[in-house]
Parts: C-alpha cells; structure tokens; sequence
C-alpha cells in the first residue's frame, strides 16, 4: 500500500517537474530582462534632465517638505519593469494551469495603458509649467505687469487643475463628474482668456508670442 503511494507520488512528481523547472526558468529570465529594461529606460530618462524641471516647477521643495523623494527616471523605470514582469507572471499563470490568476493578471495588464498614458499627462503638465515660467511668466514680469506672481500662480494653477482632472479622468475615477468638471472649468478659462484679451491683453499677447519666437529660433 506505501509502496503504491509513494509510486503514485513519484510519478506525479515526475509529470510536474518540467512545468516547475519552466516557471522557475520563465520567473529568473523575466525578472533579470525587467530589471535591465527598466535600469534602461532609468539612465535614458536622467539624460533628458527631467528632474532639473521638476526642481524649477518646485515640486522637489514640497514634496521634500513631507519627506517624499521622488525620481521621476527610477519611477518610470519601475513602472516599465513592472509591465514587462506581468507579462511574465501572465506567462507562468498559463504554465501553472491557473487560469483565474492568468485573467486577473489580463485585467491588470489591460489597465496599465491608462496609468502610462496618466504618467504623460503628468510629464507634459511639468514641461507646460516650466515653459509658462520661463516665457509667459518671465515677459509678464519683463514688462512690469501690476500683479505678475498673481497671474504667474494662476496660470501654473490653470495647468495642474487641467492636467489633474485629464488624469483622474484617464484612471477612470468618476469619469462622468469629472468630464462635467473638466469641460466647465475650459469654458470659464476661455472666458477669461478673452476677458483679458478684450481689456487691452493684445499687447501683452503679442510681446508673450516675440518671445516664444525668439525662444526656438
């Protein structure tokens, strides 16, 4: 009767084996090919100097004030090495016969292109705000504008909320109240745009322009 059992248990043992020594072999390669890949795109993205424009934007200053540190390369990097191992644990899902966890990790994996496409909002909003501080905000105060900061702050304020409500929107966090807000907060930004325009802004639109001109020429 052992005898039988323990047959029974070696040939069990035996039949496994190849899955185990596959998901072993499927779980080290996709963790070193993740880690590369996102160690890559890390040292690729702190060539571009995106956290000098953080410093200048200020986001570095607040968050340090809360004992956040936040690397936006080595975020990105993590993110993309995640995305990459998923694909694997998707893969070993399949091996393992899982199918629950292998449609759970779908489901995952079918959300990440929302939280990317959120990181590049993220990332535009920061380069709009830098480029408002560096021409916009620099010809205000150029010219002496009466209240400059005040308008400086609003027009980072106007950016963040738009990037904030895109984001919130594309993570499908109550998309419809968010589009209502999103739509109505445009329209009373284009009323004031053209309420600026039509009480002398003109002048002050087209030095703003000279300036962008001369920026990239």
């Amino acid at each position: 009767m052992f005898q039988e059992t323990f047959s029974k248990i070696g040939e069990a043992f035996i039949e496994t084996l190849p899955s185990f020594i596959e998901i072993i072999l499927v779980f080290i390669i996709g963790w070193y090919i993740s880690k590369w890949i996102g160690q890559g795109i890390a040292r690729f993205l702190e060539k571009t100097k995106i956290n000098q424009i953080i410093k200048r934007v200020g986001w570095q200053e607040s968050l340090a004030k809360m004992d956040i540190s936040f690397n936006i390369p080595r975020t990105l990097g993590e993110f993309f090495r995640w995305c990459i191992f998923l694909l694997f644990l998707m893969a070993i899902a399949e091996i393992a016969q899982l199918p629950g966890v292998s449609q759970f990790l779908v489901q995952v994996i079918s959300f990440l292109p929302n939280i990317f496409i959120a990181l590049l909002i993220f990332l535009l909003a920061l380069l709009a705000v830098d480029f408002s501080q560096k021409i916009v905000i620099g010809s205000l105060e150029k010219e002496k504008i009466t209240y400059s900061k005040i308008l400086g702050q609003g027009i980072r304020s106007s950016i963040w909320m738009l990037a904030a409500l895109a984001i919130l929107y594309q993570l499908k966090i109550a998309p419809a109240l968010i589009l209502s807000g999103f739509v109505a907060f445009l329209a009373t930004l284009t009323l004031v745009i053209g309420l600026a325009f039509g009480l002398g802004g003109k002048d002050m639109a087209k030095k703003i322009l000279e300036d962008i001109k001369n920026k990239f020429s």
